[in-house]
C-alpha cells in the first residue's frame, strides 16, 4: 500500500490554485496594511490642493484583492473537505482521510449554525453572536474542538486507532504512513503520522481534545460560581467583609501562579490530601449559589420553593458528595454503589488548582461591577419596595453584569487550556501517558527536529482552540456593547 500524499490526485489540480491564491491573498494583505500605516489609520488623504478625499485607488484594490483572495481560499478549502468526504484518502489523501473521519462532527456544526440562525432573534445574547463575522469564526473553531472532543472520547466516532496502542514499524513515521499487515476492518493508515511510541498522533489528538474539553470549560465554571457567591456580597455589602475577602483573594493573587501550579500538582502535595479538601471546600460553593438564587427568587412562594430546594439541592448534594469522594484518597465520605463519578485522581488535582487560580481573579471582577451597579437606578428602585439583598445581588446586579462576565469567562476558558497545556508540558497533575496536548508537545519537542508532526499537530490544535476563544470572545463583547 503506497502512503499517502497530504491532498492526493486531487491536489495535482487544486494545489496550484490555492498556493496563488495564498500569495495574492498575502501581498494584498502587506500592501493594505502598509498603506493604512502611511495615512494614519485612516483612509482620508490629503490632495496637492488642500482638499480631503478618501484614500481610493490602490488602497481600495488592495481591499478588493484582500476579501475576494480571502473568499476564493476559503472556497478552496472547503472544496478540500467536501471532496475529502467523498472521495477519502484514495482521492485527496490525508486531508480527505481525515476529512472522513470527522463527517460526525460537520454534521453537528452545520446543524448548529442552521438552528442558531434561524431562530437568533430568539436567542439573546447568543443569537446576536451570528450577527458578527469575527464571532461567528470564532464559535465555528470552538464547537469544532467541542463536538470533535466529545465525540472521540465518549464514542470513539472519530479516532482511526487506540490511543494507547503501539504498532510495530510505525516509531515516528511521517503523516499518511501505510500499516504493514493491517487486518481487515483495521484502519490502514496514520493520517498524522506515528509518535515516538509508534502510537497513532491522530488517534491521540482527539482523545486529547476530550481531556481539554472536559476540564478547561468545567473548571472555568466553578470558578465562576466561587468568584460570584463571594464577590457579589463583597461589593455589595463592603465594609469588613470586604476588606477581608479582598486581601484574601490579593493573597492568593501575589503569588506566583506557576509556582502554585507547581506546589498543588506535586506527588508530594497530593499524598497529603490537601487537594482533595481544596475541592470539598470550593465545590461546595455551587450549591451554595443555586441555593441562594432559588430561595431568593421564590422566597414569597414558600409552598413551591422548599419542594424545589429539597429536590435541586438533593441532587446537586449527591454530585458534590461523589465529585469529592474517592476511595483511595484522604476523603471517602461515600460507598462504591452510591459513587456516581470514579474522577481519574489527576484530573481532580488539576481541576482543583483551575478553580483555586481562577476564582481570585473572578472575584476581583465581580466585586468591581457590584461596585459599579448597585448604585443605579434599578437597584435603588428594588431596595425600596422592599427586595431582600441577596435578590437584589443575584436578580438585579448579576443579571446586569453578565456581558462583561461572559466575556471574561470565554476568555478564561482560553487561559485555562493554555494553563492545562503547560502543566502537561512540564508533566504535572496528568498521567505522563495522557494524550492531552500538553503531554504530547512535551514528548514531541525531544524529536522536533527531525520529526516534527508529533508536536506541531497538538500545538496547532492548541492554538486554534484559544484563537477561536478569543475571536469568540471579542464577538460577544461587540454584540454586549450593543444589548
Amino acid at each position: 500500500m503506497d502512503p499517502l500524499t497530504w491532498t492526493g490526485p486531487l491536489g495535482q489540480f487544486l494545489d496550484p490554485v490555492f498556493y496563488a491564491l495564498a500569495v495574492i491573498f498575502l501581498i494584498a494583505v502587506v500592501i493594505q496594511i502598509v498603506m493604512s500605516i502611511a495615512s494614519g489609520g485612516t483612509r482620508v488623504v490629503t490632495n496637492p490642493d488642500g482638499t480631503l478625499s478618501t484614500a481610493g485607488g490602490a488602497y481600495d484594490l488592495s481591499a478588493s484583492a484582500t476579501r475576494w483572495s480571502g473568499l476564493a481560499l476559503l472556497l478552496i478549502i472547503l472544496a478540500y473537505v467536501v471532496l475529502g468526504i467523498f472521495g477519502g484518502p484514495a482521492a485527496t489523501g490525508i486531508v480527505g482521510g481525515m476529512s472522513q473521519q470527522l463527517i460526525p462532527v460537520w454534521i453537528a456544526l452545520i446543524a448548529t449554525f442552521a438552528v442558531s440562525i434561524t431562530f437568533k432573534r430568539k436567542l439573546g445574547l447568543y443569537g446576536k453572536l451570528f450577527d458578527s463575522t469575527v464571532g461567528m469564526i470564532g464559535f465555528a473553531l470552538v464547537m469544532f474542538w467541542v463536538y470533535a472532543g466529545a465525540m472521540a472520547g465518549l464514542f470513539d466516532w472519530i479516532t482511526t486507532h487506540e490511543s494507547l496502542s503501539q504498532v510495530s514499524g510505525m516509531k515516528n513515521k511521517v503523516p499518511g504512513t501505510p500499516m504493514r499487515g493491517a487486518e481487515e476492518g483495521e484502519y490502514a493508515w496514520y493520517l498524522l503520522g506515528g509518535d515516538n511510541l509508534a502510537r497513532d498522533v491522530f488517534s491521540r489528538l482527539f482523545k486529547g481534545a476530550w481531556v481539554v474539553v472536559q476540564i478547561a470549560p468545567l473548571a472555568t465554571l466553578f470558578a465562576f460560581m466561587v468568584g460570584i457567591t463571594l464577590g457579589l456580597p463583597a461589593g455589595y455589602y463592603g465594609g469588613r467583609l470586604d476588606t477581608f475577602l479582598s486581601f484574601l483573594a490579593n493573597l492568593i493573587l501575589a503569588f506566583p501562579v506557576i509556582l502554585l501550579f507547581y506546589l498543588l500538582v506535586t506527588p508530594e502535595i497530593v499524598a497529603t490530601g490537601i487537594p482533595n479538601y481544596m475541592a470539598t471546600v470550593l465545590f461546595v460553593f455551587p450549591l451554595i449559589f443555586v441555593g441562594v438564587l432559588l430561595n431568593a427568587r421564590y422566597y414569597t412562594q414558600p409552598s413551591f420553593r422548599t419542594p424545589l430546594l429539597i429536590v435541586v439541592l438533593g441532587v446537586m448534594g449527591w454530585i458534590y458528595l461523589s465529585l469529592i469522594s474517592d476511595g483511595g484518597s484522604k476523603v471517602a465520605v461515600l460507598p462504591e454503589f452510591l459513587d456516581l463519578f470514579d474522577i481519574d485522581p489527576g484530573i481532580l488535582v488539576v481541576f482543583v488548582s483551575v478553580v483555586f487560580v481562577n476564582a481570585p481573579t473572578v472575584f476581583r471582577i465581580v466585586r468591581g461591577l457590584a461596585l459599579d451597579i448597585k448604585t443605579r437606578d434599578y437597584v435603588a428602585a428594588a431596595q425600596t419596595r422592599g427586595e431582600g439583598p441577596w435578590y437584589i445581588m443575584l436578580w438585579e446586579i448579576l443579571p446586569n453584569a453578565r456581558g462583561p462576565l461572559i466575556v471574561d469567562f470565554c476568555l478564561r476558558i482560553g487561559y485555562t487550556t493554555i494553563l492545562l497545556g503547560t502543566l502537561g508540558f512540564f508533566g504535572l497533575g496528568l498521567e505522563s501517558e495522557s494524550p492531552d496536548w500538553g503531554t504530547t508537545i512535551n514528548a514531541g519537542r525531544r524529536l522536533l527536529s527531525v520529526y516534527p508532526h508529533a508536536a506541531i499537530a497538538p500545538a496547532v490544535s492548541l492554538l486554534t482552540l484559544v484563537l477561536g476563544l478569543n475571536l469568540l470572545a471579542d464577538g460577544l463583547r461587540e454584540e454586549s456593547l450593543k444589548d
